[in-house]
């Protein structure tokens, strides 16, 4: 009813404004949204569009579908085609009271009046942006967060605008048979490259991950395939994500954590290096170290273990036991080397927290060095971080440092500055190689795993890790963690998936790993 009102009201309009034009009773008055370069030329502008954000495949980030304007010159014939597809009525009226050209949004290109031509801009924010923490978002023509508020002066740098001019009289009529030039925005299609697969971040976007983060690398690379944050944002209503409790403007991939278990992978790595990989021991469900106990997830114990069965079972007390015969400066080593509290920057403000590492002050303690082994106290870490950490395990010991910018285009098509990845030396071959063997017995030898693929072999760790904090019903809040890589057979891909207080992560983070890991390969399986 409201719209019918409206279209009746725009067609008085529209009768009384043509008809004084008719009589010429008026003289050209200007007042619509462009000016006049001068006397003999008018210039409509749709507006501006900015630069484009890319996967690593091409498909457009932002961008991603196309918004309609008619430049109008309004005679009677043009104004009665192109009302039905107004989309804003306001600046509609206000150019028909203008009595020359104007334009306005619509919702179709198709029109056939030749006083109606279409211009098309990009839509930058169409409701479903994906990686909305990466990307950010812009106010006022201007990037404030992510990779819109990075490479604002290239996505930005030069007005990119869609125009048509048209050649006018003294009073600012259109004069007939002079053609109008049409200006199209070509310029938005320059921008940025990212290593962002958009398939498989809107992939890990879907997953039922209430609060926590999913990461998702190329093992050989570094390249940063997904990173989706949960919950997630709309740039276009932020005053809803200030108000969300849960905290939605922040970016829980580049967030420090509890590790947990996970970290067993590093204690194993620096055993490893001390030849201490035959370790073993009875878990009878808890155990102490000078005087404070331990006790195992599992309170029957486990009974008698050796390292890759503690790795299987997630066993405690086995890593209490074994961090009593750790040296504890090469078990610190060990962990900076898998790139333990080290930032990683991916961009000036994309940049993940160090998390925490325990001095060496701290391991003094036979207790607190009991905790860094089976990977809780004051240990904590990023999704990023544990990420990254598989890549170097999955890499036979070159640990790719993550890179999330591939370089800039011109096109959309042909990259430029484009470096080649970088790698620290986080393990030596057969390090690795055990390691890996650790993770592959985590999910394979386990028959509780919920980690396992139908359609290929994955290696990985979970974790369950303990917060301190506690719920009404006085139960204790963990993060369900699980870090893993597939295929086994010639690893490509790395995941983590954290569930924040989403409880054991084998229950609500193995199962998202599993979905990933299929839905990649059937992807790749596919071609």
């Amino acid at each position: 009813m409201y719209r019918r009102a409206t279209l009746v009201s725009a067609l008085l309009v529209m009768s009384f404004t043509l008809l004084v034009v008719q009589i010429g009773l008026h003289m050209h008055e200007g007042g619509y949204e462009q000016a006049a370069i001068r006397q003999s030329q008018t210039v409509v502008t749709a507006g501006t569009a900015g630069g484009t954000i890319y996967d690593r495949n091409g498909v457009p980030l932002v961008n991603r579908s196309t918004a309609y304007y008619a430049a109008v010159v309004p005679t009677a014939a043009a104004v009665a085609e192109v009302l039905p597809h107004v989309e804003e009525m306001t600046p509609f009226l206000e150019g028909i009271r203008s009595h020359a050209p104007f334009c306005v949004r619509v919702d179709t290109d198709a029109f056939s009046d030749p006083d109606i031509l279409t211009l098309s801009l990009p839509d930058r924010s169409d409701g479903g942006t994906l990686a909305p923490h990466v990307i950010g978002y812009v106010r006022d023509g201007a990037g404030v967060t992510g990779l819109e508020a990075d490479y604002d002066r290239l996505l930005r740098g030069e007005p990119d605008t869609a125009s048509v001019t048209y050649t006018v009289d003294a009073r600012g009529n259109v004069l007939e048979g002079v053609a109008p030039v049409v200006a199209p925005a070509t310029q938005y299609r320059a921008g940025i490259v990212t290593t962002l697969d958009a398939e498989i971040q809107a992939l890990c976007e879907a997953q039922p991950v209430e609060k926590g983060a999913i990461v998702v690398m190329d093992v050989e690379t570094g390249d940063v395939l997904a990173m989706a944050s949960f919950p997630t944002y709309d740039p276009d209503d932020l005053a809803a994500a200030l108000d969300d409790p849960d905290s939605p403007l922040i970016d829980r991939c580049l967030y420090s954590y509890s590790v947990g278990s996970i970290f067993k992978l590093v204690t194993c790595a620096a055993a490893y290096r001390q030849h201490l990989t035959r370790f073993q021991n009875v878990c009878t469900g808890k155990t102490s170290v000078s005087g404070q106990v331990f006790r195992c997830h599992d309170w029957r114990g486990h009974g008698p273990l050796d390292m890759e069965h503690a790795i299987v079972w997630s066993c405690n007390t086995y890593f209490v036991d074994l961090s009593t015969l750790l040296d504890a400066a090469l078990m610190r080593e060990t962990a900076q080397d898998l790139g333990f509290g080290t930032q990683i920057a991916l961009t000036s403000s994309l940049v993940s927290s160090p998390g925490t590492l325990p001095t060496m002050q701290d391991l003094a303690l036979p207790a607190e060095m009991a905790n860094f082994c089976f990977g809780q106290g004051l240990l904590t870490a990023t999704p990023l971080q544990v990420t990254q950490m598989t890549c170097g395990i999955a890499n036979d010991g070159d640990m790719p440092l993550a890179r999330l910018i591939r370089g800039q285009t011109d096109d959309g098509v042909h990259i430029e500055n484009e470096k080649a990845p970088v790698y620290a030396k986080a393990l030596n071959r057969n390090e690795a190689y055990f390691l890996q063997g650790l993770m592959i017995a985590a999910v394979n030898e386990n028959p509780n795993s919920n980690a396992v693929p139908s359609n290929c072999f994955a290696a990985g760790k979970t974790s369950t890790a303990q917060t301190g904090r506690y719920d009404k019903e006085d139960a204790e809040l963990c993060h369900g963690w699980i870090t893993g890589f597939f295929p086994i057979e010639s690893p490509k891909y790395a995941v983590t998936v954290l569930c924040e207080d989403g409880g054991y992560g084998n229950d609500c983070a193995a199962p998202v790993f599993r979905a990933i890991a299929e839905a990649v390969t059937a992807r790749d399986m596919a071609g």
